[in-house]
Formats: structure tokens, sequence, C-alpha cells
């Protein structure tokens, strides 16, 4: 049954009314009259229809519901026409025209005067457009006429299911179709209607009639309905059901959001929550990935299938209820699993586990986990699945996949999809966790590179901060040192390596190694960073040689080209201190009085250069002065000039306390506000001086005779020391260096004792020959001397100094109590 606004033959053109048949229906549908002309066309006498009702004479079942429709538009407007199936007495179908109009009886009763005609006797030989109504109507897809004031006067079969004839005729779209569906389709048939120009592929999703929690999606497009004067009369629009294409979008829209978003960080924990987030809500209504507990830490996963041994952890879940309500363990805990759980199996058979229809009875998901059937029962999950996270040929999780109602249940192409997630996933969890294996080695070989414990002895009081850059490795080259030197004195050390990651740490490394070495030889500032430079070009020529070759060569290189130093050397005797830079900021000097200083030393090249000496300065500190070493992403940043942060620097060090804890606490409070872009270093020293009671000095002459009273001058002071337990050792010591010096140096010579945590004895003399172990035979009546001075000592050696060396040993002894009232 189809619906237009006109008579048989309303195209204008001749029609032959000689054969159309008229009857007449009471309010109520009931045949009252009966023409012979319907008799002719339907095969019917009067007897056989009158005072039934006039739906049974409709060929299509169904169609009397379409009929109530259609009285109910009648009895709304002036009447209607259309086209109709009947059913002849013969049993044949015949496809009438029909016009329906109210007939006035003058007392207030209702009757219809029906007008019919077989179509073939339409205009035009009956191709026409009632002629096709059959075949519109069984049309694959939607179709609807509307009139100009936007109410429906026609839908066939397909429109018809969705929302059913008698909720459309004669209702506006607004009445019809929700609210915001409605005013789209209103906006575009008003512009059909204006411009005549049809509106096409308008495409929108909406709930099904029979089941309003499913959502499919429709594209439809819209055409004007003219006369034959060009007269507009309508609107008719056909919807097409796109869910397919609309779905097949929606997959290639989420593989392309997950490519975005999965992966954003180089964090094992992120990346699985940044999968279920992906998956939620446009995959599933809740997503659970849950790894093992070794890909955490970044070990290598055993390769083939995981038995239920390993312990798995909850690392991202998603819901699309906020909060993840009883979710089950949350990120961080433990994952609990039998041998027959599908997420087992799953990671025994390395495959995915599918149940599209949960079976609340008998399913594995509820009968083997209580805690989680209860879950299943308490959101209406329908649908579960469970994939591997597998990549490289090792399984390194699960993820589980659970629907509600909303999206249905999972199709194969939905399986398909989840797995194609958790593969591009796996991929990113597995570069992670390799990541976080290697930045773990490289924070490991830093942190063992880097010293652990700080002493300044009775020279110095250190303490030390150092924050790696915010950046993925996590490790950089910024490196400090302090280190014990002969005659009590202490070097300050510290470096910066240009760039991160593991090859900085390494560089960095390889130059404290250098710098400790090298300070052992007791050497000036300058001329240790003139060896240090040299150092660093036979390096860079090393690793440089062949950069287009080895690319991890360059970077080396191009880690040791650059860096810079700052040593210093300060002596708690005489408390001069005497420093040099390559490159690196000046230190900063805060006396006791709190004035701070950034002596004027000269910058030097940086290391690897080559192209100028370096200089050193010395400077006499006051005891308690603070010596500050620092890097520049202490007080440089990406928003802070260098010099502002050199300036807030100065200004937390005049506040000066007690504690270099303290002090150095709240430098960083000031500088570093929030995680540094460049790594960070800040090295505390506050001097002390060593008093007259803690040192002794004699001048000796070059005559042997003297070598006597050099050895009884230590042997009192000794006594007077209470280190009585050590002059035998030192009287021989003495006698032993005092007699080389007398010997093999000139003049002058000077015996200095120091006392400290070691008792340290000193010979100075003008001579630049310096002394050597000898291996002395039998028969040699000298050259054990130094032999003996070595196995008496803990340590010995040779420096030396503008007007000559110095020959020093240290000698340990029970000398812990004697000298704790000399470190205030």
């Amino acid at each position: 049954m189809t619906s237009e606004n006109a008579v048989p033959g309303g195209s204008g053109q001749a029609c032959d009314l000689a054969h159309a048949a008229t009857a007449e229906l009471d309010a109520r549908g009931v045949i009252v009259s009966w023409t012979r002309a319907a008799e002719r066309l339907l095969g019917y006498s009067a007897e056989e229809v009158l005072h039934r009702p006039a739906t049974q004479l409709l060929a299509i079942p169904g169609d009397e519901a379409r009929a109530a429709a259609v009285a109910r538009w009648c009895r709304a407007g002036d009447g209607w026409g259309g086209s109709v199936a009947a059913r002849h007495r013969d049993g044949r179908d015949v496809q009438l025209a029909v016009q329906v109009t109210p007939l006035l009886d003058g007392v207030g009763g209702e009757r219809w005067s029906v007008l019919a005609l077989e179509e073939w006797r339409l205009p035009g030989g009956g191709v026409n457009q009632l002629m096709l109504e059959p075949f519109l109507a069984q049309a694959p897809v939607g179709m609807a006429v509307l009139d100009t004031d936007l109410r429906y006067v026609w839908v066939n079969d397909v429109l018809e299911q969705l929302i059913p004839l008698e909720r459309r005729l004669g209702r506006k779209v607004a009445d019809v179709l929700p609210r915001l569906e409605a005013e789209a389709f209103e906006e575009r048939m008003q512009r059909v209607l204006e411009t005549g120009s049809p509106v096409m592929d308008y495409e929108f999703r909406s709930p099904t009639y029979a089941d309003p929690t499913q959502e499919r999606a429709y594209s439809a497009s819209f055409f004007a309905l003219t006369d034959p004067q060009g007269a507009f009369i309508g609107v008719w629009y056909m919807v097409i059901d796109v869910t397919e294409r609309w779905r097949a979008q929606e997959r290639l829209a989420l593989l392309n959001d997950a490519s975005a978003r999965i992966g954003s960080t180089l964090d094992v924990t992120r990346t699985a929550q940044e999968l279920a987030d992906v998956a939620v809500p446009a995959l599933a209504d809740f997503v659970a990935v849950d790894l093992l507990d070794s890909v955490l830490r970044g070990e290598e996963p055993v390769p083939g299938p995981v038995d239920s041994t390993p312990t798995m952890r909850r690392c991202g879940q998603q819901f699309v209820n906020e909060g993840c309500p009883e979710a089950g363990p949350a990120v961080g805990e433990t994952v609990q699993r039998s041998p027959a759980s599908p997420i087992a199996r799953c990671l025994l058979t390395g495959t995915s586990q599918v149940e599209p229809a949960l079976d609340h009875a008998t399913s594995v998901w509820i009968t083997e986990d209580p805690v989680r059937a209860a879950v299943i029962r308490r959101f209406g999950f329908r649908s579960a699945m469970v994939a591997p996270v597998q990549a490289r040929g090792v399984t390194l999780g699960a993820a589980t996949f659970f629907r509600t109602r909303r999206l249905g249940p999972l199709t194969a192409d939905d399986v398909r999809l989840a797995e194609e997630l958790v593969a591009r996933a796996a991929v990113c969890v597995d570069n992670a966790r390799r990541f976080t294996r290697e930045r773990a080695a490289a924070r490991v070989m830093q942190q063992n590179l880097l010293p652990h414990e700080l002493s300044g002895g009775s020279a110095l009081e250190v303490a030390s901060w150092y924050f790696p850059a915010d950046v993925p490795s996590g490790v950089g080259g910024d490196w400090f040192d302090v280190i014990p030197l002969s005659g009590a004195r202490v070097a300050l050390v510290v470096g910066d390596v240009v760039g991160h990651g593991i090859n900085a740490a390494a560089t960095m490394g390889r130059l404290r190694t250098a710098v400790r070495t090298l300070a052992n030889l007791d050497l000036p500032p300058d001329e240790l960073l003139a060896r240090l430079d040299d150092l660093v070009i036979g390096l860079v020529k090393t690793h440089g040689a062949d950069t287009a070759a080895d690319a991890g060569n360059a970077s080396v290189a191009a880690t040791f080209m650059g860096a810079t130093c700052l040593y210093a050397v300060y002596d708690p005797v005489s408390r001069r201190c005497s420093m040099a830079r390559a490159g690196h900021l000046p230190p900063a000097i805060v006396g006791p009085d709190g004035t701070v200083d950034l002596p004027d030393l000269p910058a030097g090249p940086p290391l690897g250069l080559g192209s100028l000496p370096f200089e050193a300065i010395e400077l006499e500190l006051a005891e308690g002065s603070l010596i500050a070493l620092y890097t520049n992403g202490l007080v440089e940043t990406c928003d802070r000039d260098i010099g502002v942060g050199l300036s807030r620097l100065g200004s937390t060090l005049a506040v000066s306390g007690p504690e270099l804890k303290d002090i150095g606490g709240n430098v960083v409070k000031e500088l570093l506000t929030g995680p540094p872009s460049d790594d960070a270093a800040l090295l505390l020293a506050r001097t002390r001086a060593l008093g007259a009671h803690q040192v002794a000095s004699w001048d000796v002459s070059s005559d042997p005779a003297v070598v006597g009273s050099a050895r009884a001058a230590a042997g009192r002071q000794l006594a007077e020391w209470g280190l009585d337990e050590l002059r035998f050792t030192t009287e021989l010591i003495v006698s032993e260096l005092v007699t080389n010096a007398i010997r093999h140096g000139s003049g002058p010579i000077t015996l200095r004792l120091i006392r400290q945590d070691a008792l340290i004895c000193e010979v100075f003399d003008g001579g630049s020959t310096a002394p050597h172990l000898r291996h002395a035979r039998t028969t040699d009546e000298g050259g054990r001397g130094l032999f003996i001075v070595a196995q008496l000592t803990r340590r010995w050696g040779t420096r030396y100094t503008p007007t000559g060396k110095v020959i020093w040993t240290e000698l340990d002894g029970s000398i812990e109590g004697a000298t704790a009232d000399l470190v205030p």
C-alpha cells in the first residue's frame, strides 16, 4: 500500500474513468455501497462484500495495519490517494490506483467514497510512479515520501521495520524521529525544498526500534518531488544501512588512534594502560592488561609457552564506567590464575580464547573464579576474550576484553581488531621493557662510577648532590670527586660530559678514573688538566678514526669532545687552594663572614681541543670558608639565563648554616624548581686548618752528622703527641729519608711531621731527582733504605714543588684516640 495525495491519473493526462469502480465505507471501514463496476473489477457481487470490512479485500498480509494508518490520515486531512494491492475473487492480485474521499451526510456522520482503477489503465501505459510502488515497497533501501509540511505520506517496507507505519503516516518528522536526528533531517529537507538540489549521503547513527541498546549507522539522501509544472509538492528520501562500512571505518580509525596513543612513552606500565584506554569504550566495556613480573623488571622473557608458575601483575585497566568499579586486582597488584583459566590457556597455547556469548551457568570465565563471576553478573558482561601479548617470539602477558549488551557479542572482525591492537601494543611494551633494562644497567653503571662516600679527611668537610636530567635514559655525564693527596691535602674535582645516556656515563667514568690516576702523581692543577686534555685528544682520535663506519664510535668521540672540568687542591697546613679549569664554570667561595666571591679564574678551553694552555691561580682561604663546585645544569635552564642562576646561587650560599646538608638543600630548592633539563651536580666543601700543635718542622743542614739530631727531634715530638708506639718506626723512616736527601739531593732540607688521621712524615729538598726502589744484592752495603720505608709505611711517594721535591710517607698506628681532639 502506497500513499499519494493525488487522484488516479493525477499527472494531468487523460484517464479511462469509464472503467473506474466506486464503493462507500462507513466510519468503521465496512462496505456499505458496491457498484457493478466494482463487481467487474474484483469479481465480487454486492451480496458477497456488503457489510464486510474492506480490509478483507487486501492482497498483502499486514496491509490491515496500513489501512488503519490510512484511516487516521484521512480523518486528519482531506482524503488519501495511493496504490493498493487487492485480491480478485479468482485468487489473483490486482494492483489498483485508489482515491479515498470523505463524504458529508449533513448530520455529522462519517462515510468514505473509494474510487479505484487498475493501474495499467493510467496514462503512459501504466509506467508511472504508482506502477513502480510494488518495486519501491520491496526495495532493499528505506524510502519515504513527505509533503511540503514535512509530514509522512508514504514509507516502504524497509523503513517501516525501523519505525512502524502507524507511528509515521500523517506525522511530522519531529514527531517520529529523535530530536537531534529530526532536526538534522528537517534542516536538509527544507534546504531541498528551497533549492531543489538533492542532499546526498548524510550519515548518522541511531538505535533500532526493536532493540534501543543496539546502535546502527545509516546514510540518508534527500530529493525534491515536483508536479508537471515544476512546483514542489514534497520531499522523498532514501536510507541505506551502512553499519558495516561505518564499523570498518571505526576499526581503521581505532587502529590509527592506537598508533598515535600507544607507546607514547618508554614506560611498561604506562604503555599497558594506553592499550586499555584505547580499547575502551570503542571495542570493549572493560579491558585489563596483565604482564609478567619479569617484564616489569626489564628482564628477558623465556621463549615458548608460559605456564601458571610466573607471577603476573595488573599493569593497566579501563572500564566504561568511571573508576573501574570492582574490576578485580588494582594496577600493580598480583593477578591470580588457575591452570584451567582462560588466561592460563591463552599463555600456554599462545592463542586467543574467545567466548562470544557467556553462559553464566557453564562458562569457565564464571566457574573458575567466584570473584570474577560476581563482577560479570553485576555488570552484565555478555562476551569475553583474552589475547596473548606477544612480541618478537616471546610472551609478555595477556589482555582481557569484556563486553556488555551495549556493543553486542564479539564478532570475528572484533577479535581480529583486538588481536591487532594487542600486537601493536606488545611491540611497544617490549621496547619499553628493553629500555627499562638498558636504563637500569646505565643507572647502575653510573652509580658505580660516581663516588659512594666522600671524605675530606681533616682538611675538608664535604657534601654532594647529584640530579640526573629528566631524559628517557635517566643518566648523564656530570661527575665530581674528592681525592685525598699527600701532605694532608685534598683535591676537589667536578666535570661535565656532553650529552646523556650510557655513552656519556661511560665517558664520565673514564675521565674520573683518569683524574684520580693523574692526581696520585701530585701534579699541579694546570698540569693535570694539560695531561687530561692530551688523554682526551688521544681518545677522540681513536674513537673518531672511522666515524662513518661505526656510529657508536662517533657518539663516544662526541661525548669526549667539549667535556669540561674544574680541579682544585686545598692544603690545610698553609690554607692555600690552587685551582684551574677547562671550560667549566668557576667555583663560588664563601668566606666565614658570608661574603660570596667568584674567583677570576681563567676559563681555559674545554677538554679535547688542545688549543690553549691552562692557567692556575692560588688563593689563601680562611678557616671555615665554603667552596662550592657545580655544573651548568644547576644554574642554567631553558627559561633562565646562566647569569641569573649564578646570582641566585650566590644569594643562597650567602645565607650559610652550620650544616652543609642544610646549605645544599637550600641551594637545590632555590635553583631546581622542577626536574632538571640537564644533569645537575653540587659539591660543597668547608675548609679546616691544621694548627701549630698538629704540625712540626725542622730545617736540616746538608751535614750527615745531623741525621741523629733529626731523628731525636722527631722522637721527642711523637712523645709530646702521645704516639710513643710509632716512635721507633718514625725514627727509622726519618733517618732513611734525611740521609737520602743529604746524599742525593740539595739544600735546603726540611723535615716535617703532620698529625691527623695518619702520621705523615715529609722531607723537602731542592733536588729534582726522583728516588726509586732498588733490590740490593746480599753483598751490597746500601740501597735498602727505600725498600725498608715501603715496608714500614701505609704508602709513600714523591711530589714536586716549585723549589724541588718532597719525599713523603704515611704511617698507620693507634692514633685515633690521640687525634680525636684534632678535628673540630
